[in-house]
């Protein structure tokens, strides 16, 4: 009874005390209480061997049959480990509860009466769904019976595009076209499973649009913006939304999926599922009305993180480019979104689909798009579709494909399982390789002198940040450490760099370090698993948290300040927000909505 009464004051009272570690002290102290009250059980206890083992025996089946008839969101969660674990106290619990209510009962009746106790502690567990994990809470449970946000979904009337307007008539994409060259980005210029549905053809040509040869750039082409760094420069905002908050211009229900947005014009491009097909969409900036969905018949799903695409779209030259949780890679119209190539990426490059799925947004430099297949880059002739270059295989990565300019050379630079890894554009050789064991999720981001930023994590969460100094010699490419900080350790939370600094999550609370040394300036405010970007003009941090608030934070390094907070989604918030102008674009799994800010010295 002493160590169940200790058992339950831990796993209630650490989440209480801190979310976040308190879940998963609360969690392990469940687990090693119950483990303490089997040994004292087997071991110290004056009842009958029969009934000793007979107990631990009746603990075992009864995990067994739940997990028989428990839901599909339960069996995968936790790598398949979380139907064992999460019963293990409840049953512990019931085995102590059982020897202190019936200790003076007839054998019979106790023996009767255990088999009941087992059975109901394991009982909730083949009732309940979880909708995967959030960081301060755990998991999200739910009874299972209740629709998901996405079955809900699909119950609406349907919200199908209509017709598009015809479009003038324009050459095949068969034919050989000339891609011109990208502008390089601020950041050059600065230095699970797939599901059992039929996979798409390896590949696929159809009429098309070719790429336009000139084309105004988009206000976002796609990942975190136009330098995949989360910057957004010429935009200065009001930062007393007591008096200007945010204001809804539209609100709409969207298919789970942790994508981002693209934005050129008056349309917008995510990803999102929707039943048994992954869907790209575009929809109107100013209405938020659906313009056209293109359909893969593919399913991706995985306890943790839930349904759909991980990726975000990317636009280039009238195209948009896409890439799957389970590697589909399609080359879409971005007007229509008809097809005009389509690949799986996985099959060209021969790697599995890592336990999360794919996550890695297209990237396009010069007249090919690359992508990162669990740690393997690839490149894909843009007309055409036709593979280039695979680069070196390395250990599973959820990063995307980063062009930067390093000692005067263009190089794609990738965070995988060993660590960083760069190759040449051209023909994807190796240029340097950084060993850092754990792998990563998140960007890497190069600082003002050159310096290069990555991160690596553990299945508990980031680990630490790490600046290494790349050069190149008459021996080739080095990349050494300088340092290694603790102060800040993004898990899947990016961060960005701003005038010295770099301003990110340490877990789930924000954090500035010093780009000198690596020592943390200030650590504060509790955002969960969010996502931010840098209004660099105006020393400001739009955060959005993982409850789907919205935070201002000044990007100063003195101290943690924040300047305000606004409601924006109702739900756990993984993806990157987007800021174009003064529209600002969230989504999360179940919801997107576009906001109008303020804009300093313009008022409303």
């Amino acid at each position: 009874m002493v160590i169940a009464i200790i058992q339950l004051i831990v796993m209630i009272g650490a989440p209480l005390v801190g979310p976040g570690d308190g879940v998963a002290i609360g969690m392990l102290g469940g687990v090693a209480g119950a483990l303490a009250i089997v040994l004292w059980w087997v071991l110290f206890s004056r009842a009958r061997w029969f009934e000793r083992v007979g107990a631990i025996v009746l603990m075992v089946v009864a995990v067994f049959a739940a997990r028989a008839v428990a839901h599909e969101s339960i069996v995968g969660a936790g790598q398949g480990m979380m139907i064992y674990f999460l019963p293990t106290p409840y049953l512990a619990l019931a085995l102590v509860a059982w020897a202190v209510a019936t200790r003076h009962l007839q054998d019979g009746v106790r023996r009767a009466s255990l088999v009941a106790a087992i059975l109901l502690a394991c009982a909730p567990f083949a009732l309940i769904r979880t909708a995967g994990i959030k960081g301060g809470a755990g998991s999200e449970f739910h009874w299972r019976w209740t629709p998901t946000p996405e079955q809900l979904l699909l119950a609406r009337a349907s919200d199908e595009p209509g017709p598009l307007p015809p479009s003038p008539a324009t050459p095949s994409s068969a034919a050989p076209v000339e891609v011109p060259k990208e502008p390089e980005t601020p950041t050059a210029k600065a230095a699970a499973k797939p599901a059992a549905a039929p996979a798409p053809p390896i590949a696929e040509t159809i009429e098309a649009a070719a790429p336009a040869a000139t084309e105004t750039p988009a206000e976002w082409p796609g990942f975190r913006g136009p330098g995949r760094d989360s910057v957004v420069r010429g935009v200065r905002i009001e930062t007393d939304w007591s008096k200007s908050p945010p204001v809804a211009i539209w609100r709409r229900p969207i298919g789970p999926g942790w994508s981002s947005f693209a934005v050129r014009g008056d349309l917008l491009y995510t990803q999102e599922q929707r039943g048994d097909d992954e869907i790209v969409s575009c929809y109107r900036l100013s209405t938020g009305e659906p313009v056209w969905r293109h359909r893969d018949a593919v399913r991706f799903y995985e306890s943790n993180g839930g349904a759909g695409p991980r990726a975000t779209p990317t636009l280039s030259h009238g195209r948009v480019y896409t890439l799957g949780a389970t590697a589909v890679l399609n080359a879409l119209d971005a007007r229509s979104g008809k097809v005009v190539w389509s690949r799986n990426a996985a099959t060209d490059t021969g790697r599995k689909i890592p336990e999360w799925g794919i996550a890695s947004s297209p990237l396009v430099v010069d007249d090919i798009v690359v992508v990162a297949v669990s740690g393997t880059l690839a490149a894909y002739d843009l007309a055409t579709g036709s593979p280039r270059w695979v680069g070196p295989q390395h250990g599973g990565s959820y990063s995307s494909p980063q062009l930067v300019t390093l000692d005067g050379v263009r190089q794609i630079l990738v965070l995988s399982a060993p660590g960083a890894v760069s190759v040449s554009p051209a023909d994807g050789k190796l240029l340097w390789e950084h060993t850092w064991e754990g792998g990563a999720i998140v960007q890497p981001a190069i600082t003002a002198d050159g310096g290069v930023l990555i991160n690596a994590m553990s299945m508990m969460g980031g680990m630490a940040t790490r600046r290494l100094a790349v050069t190149r010699g008459p021996g080739g490419w080095t990349a050494e450490e300088r340092w290694t900080s603790n102060g800040l350790k993004p898990y899947f939370n990016d961060f960005v760099v701003h005038k010295g600094h770099a301003f990110g999550f340490d877990g789930s609370i924000l954090a500035c370090i010093d780009l000198e040394d690596g020592k943390r300036k200030w650590k504060g405010g509790r955002y969960g698993n969010g996502q931010l970007v840098l209004l660099a003009d105006q020393d400001l941090l739009l955060v959005l948290s993982e409850d789907g608030e919205l935070a201002l934070v000044a990007a100063t390094p003195d101290k943690f300040t924040e300047l305000a907070r606004f409601p924006a989604l109702d739900a756990k918030t993984w993806n990157h927000p987007v800021l174009v102008g003064d529209v600002l674009l969230v989504r999360n799994g179940q919801e997107m909505v576009a906001f109008r800010l303020s804009l300093a010295g313009r008022g409303d």
